[in-house]
């Protein structure tokens, strides 16, 4: 395929935007006033769409105009960017995954909303640290930015699927006293994963620790549990 430049590709992108679907997205995403994704703007382009452009542009794109594309004032182009990234990475060599890193890393601050950074950090940050040193991401998840918390704990969804369980359960002990539900839920949801491959080591933490998990978290972590082992864990805790 030819290649495609940043401005062609959000041009292909602006053509696909729909007013009433932006809208909603701008409600969803709570972009108001002291609200998580205070400002982010939106086009209002559906997931499937972004992913059949991407697919349709696969190998045209430079890393470099990923890189543009991700610091975009639009949602959805960002998104589109990372989707690119993602692809790019897995079927990259390992230079090319390290370029990809780095553009990742570099650009973080606008990876900076749930669904860029669940689309994106398991399959790069968490692929790329599972075999190397950490600390980037152990500094990660005690950062102030909830979305640099938020890629470190999703990037232990990687480690998961190896059944490497270790940097879940100790990221989650780091984070029960976050004060965003975001962080909750996310870590919640990696609580949850992880309980699937290691119901034991899940009910042990929870043990350990339910009298300060937050309850979202709590309920998340504990989803995918038998329904009556659901419901004795939140009657006991909700008495403390």
């Amino acid at each position: 395929m030819a290649s495609v430049n940043a401005a062609a590709a959000t041009r292909q992108l602006k053509a696909l935007a729909n007013k009433e679907h932006a809208a909603k997205a701008v409600r969803y995403f709570k972009t108001g006033p002291g609200e998580y994704s205070e400002g982010d703007q939106f086009l209002g382009i559906r997931v499937p769409q972004i992913r059949q452009l991407e697919k349709q542009l696969r190998g045209a794109l430079s890393i470099s105009d990923m890189g543009l594309l991700l610091q975009n004032e639009w949602h959805e182009i960002r998104l589109f960017a990372l989707i690119a990234m993602v692809n790019h990475y897995q079927r990259g060599d390992e230079k090319t995954k390290k370029t990809i890193v780095t553009t990742f890393f570099k650009l973080k601050k606008h990876i900076n909303n749930w669904d860029l950074v669940d689309s994106s950090a398991h399959y790069i940050s968490g692929a790329w640290h599972y075999d190397k040193d950490r600390s980037r991401l152990d500094k990660m998840i005690n950062a102030k930015s909830l979305w640099d918390r938020r890629i470190a704990m999703m990037s232990t969804f990687y480690y998961i699927h190896q059944n490497d369980l270790d940097d879940t359960f100790r990221y989650a002990q780091l984070r029960l006293d976050d004060d965003q539900d975001l962080m909750h839920k996310a870590t919640g949801w990696m609580l949850r994963e992880a309980g699937k491959r290691n119901q034991k080591r899940l009910l042990a933490f929870i043990k350990k620790n339910s009298a300060t998990m937050p309850r979202t978290m709590l309920r998340y972590a504990i989803e995918k549990l038998p329904e009556a082992r659901r419901k004795q864990i939140l009657v006991s805790t909700a008495k403390k």
